[in-house]
């Protein structure tokens, strides 16, 4: 459900032994005009990139986080929002979710196929430059943005220390933009949505207000990513059953919608209870159940009840494509690639390989140096897109509003849960997508079901599912979709 085993996919070229440190020289802020275009509609726009230093509240400096932003040129911006955006990882910068879909240009997409190299950036009719100005913020040692040279890395490289520091980006590029008192949206992805959760609450404790909160491919509890929790294949189970249908495995001509529904019914009323009894369960009864996930997933009932009714990610990946040599991806279950020969100690490397990630990411990675280069921003050549080192030394450790202690496995559901009660005007839209196994949509309707929070708080949440796997933003139709969710979840802003 996380981000943290290493893909072959990632661009870590010469990463640094020791945390980057803070150049001496910081670049100076670079800017570009553009006009975005769709049929008769225009926006003229800048596009500037620039380091924001961020300092403690004694004055000390943490260092410099990469700002890629786009302001309309409109001159009335009362009411213009302000969304910041960015991916997860932990580690990941956000060039991803900016040129992959939502920012003025973007990697044209069409199909679950690999992504032609190099690509040209195009106008992206998609983009959500229409509603709101748009600000791609690079977490601490991603991307361009710099810790300084004596700051101690590990005060940034953790859930509070996180959410701290994106704190401190915000208000530095509000004062600097003299945005202060606009509406203030954030859009986080996978590791991002859990950022935002802590960050809504943090923002709100340090006086600046949120409008509303998008949360794509969601993942707030960690609960479900440990060894043998029961939550884990509950949560798993309904992207089985639509990647089965979607390649004719289980539920030929069915619906993909009414598969996955029916996928996550049998979750609710009988796979979990399956799970709590483990091995008091009767033999008939789990051969049964394993009978009828069989016809749901596409996996042999045979091979299912020898596991216990617990098939592992990996496990799929590899076997439902098998007799026709090919295993599938994590991040979008469509896309597949020619399957590995099994070789002894191979788990740890086929667990990271992902056709779907390599798909896209080193297109869009391209095609986005190319976006900041225009600008005129001197940046270091080498730009890291999901840092191992931030992810391996991340501190998990955080504990959560109304809780004791601090586990290592954060639920940051609470946060937002806290942030909602002390904001009950803010508002938050989840997407999910029934092919994305790295955050099962399943797991945060379950978690936020947990919060029971008053019905007055539960109509300000949206909840979207569509076809896609993790990078919604890479799946055309989904694409559509959210644009015109985005376009509604913006404008209700005014009907308060």
């Amino acid at each position: 459900m996380s981000e943290t085993k290493a893909s072959s996919f990632t661009v870590t070229l010469n990463e640094p032994d020791k945390a980057p440190a803070a150049e001496s020289a910081v670049p100076e802020p670079s800017n570009r005009d553009y006009t975005w275009r769709k049929g008769r509609q225009s926006i003229k726009y800048t596009a500037t990139a620039e380091l924001l230093p961020l300092h403690e509240d004694d004055g000390t400096l943490i260092g410099h986080m990469f700002a890629l932003s786009y302001v309309s040129d409109a001159q009335d911006k009362t009411d213009r929002p302000v969304t910041f955006c960015w991916n997860g990882g932990p580690g990941g910068s956000s060039a991803m979710v900016n040129i992959g879909g939502l920012g003025p240009r973007h990697v044209p997409i069409s199909s679950q196929e690999q992504l032609p190299c190099p690509t040209q950036p195009v106008d992206n009719p998609y983009s959500l430059l229409p509603e709101t100005d748009l600000v791609y913020l690079d977490a601490m040692g991603t991307g361009y943005s710099k810790i300084a040279k004596d700051y101690d890395a590990k005060k940034v490289w953790g859930v509070d220390g996180d959410a701290d520091a994106f704190m401190r980006g915000i208000a530095q590029w509000l004062t600097t933009h003299e945005r202060w008192n606009t509406p203030l949206y954030l859009y986080g992805e996978s590791y991002g949505t859990m950022r935002n959760s802590v960050l809504m609450r943090v923002l709100g404790e340090r006086g600046i207000a949120v409008t509303g909160v998008i949360e794509q491919s969601t993942i707030l509890d960690y609960a479900p990513t440990l060894p043998g929790n029961d939550l884990y294949y509950m949560g798993m189970l309904p992207v089985y059953a639509a990647t089965a249908n979607y390649f004719g495995k289980a539920g030929k001509g069915k619906d993909q919608f009414k598969w996955f529904d029916k996928a996550w019914a049998f979750v609710d009323e009988k796979y979990g209870a399956a799970l709590i009894k483990s091995d008091t369960i009767s033999a008939a009864e789990e051969s049964a159940l394993a009978k009828e996930m069989s016809e749901l997933i596409g996996i042999d009932a045979d091979i299912i009840q020898k596991k216990h009714l617990r098939i592992e990610l990996d496990t799929f990946r590899k076997l439902l494509l098998a007799d026709e040599g090919l295993f599938i991806g994590r991040y979008d279950t469509r896309f597949t690639e020619g399957a590995y020969m099994d070789v002894q100690g191979d788990n740890e490397f086929f667990a990271g390989e992902d056709p779907s990630g390599d798909a896209i990411m080193t297109p869009d990675q391209s095609a986005w140096m190319k976006l900041v280069q225009e600008t005129g921003f001197k940046g270091s050549p080498i730009n890291i897109l999901l840092s191992f080192k931030v992810n391996a030394s991340w501190n998990w450790t955080h504990q959560a509003p109304g809780t004791m202690g601090s586990p290592v496995c954060p639920n940051t559901a609470y946060d937002m849960a806290t942030a909602l009660r002390r904001n009950p005007k803010c508002r938050v839209l989840f997407f999910g997508g029934i092919h994305d196994a790295a955050t099962p949509y399943w797991n945060v309707k379950h978690s936020m079901s947990k919060m029971f929070l008053p019905e007055y708080l539960k109509e300000r949440i949206t909840y979207k599912v569509h076809e896609n796997g993790h990078m919604a933003y890479e799946d055309l139709p989904t694409l559509e979709a959210m644009s015109k969710d985005l376009k509604e979840f913006y404008g209700l802003r005014n009907k308060d």
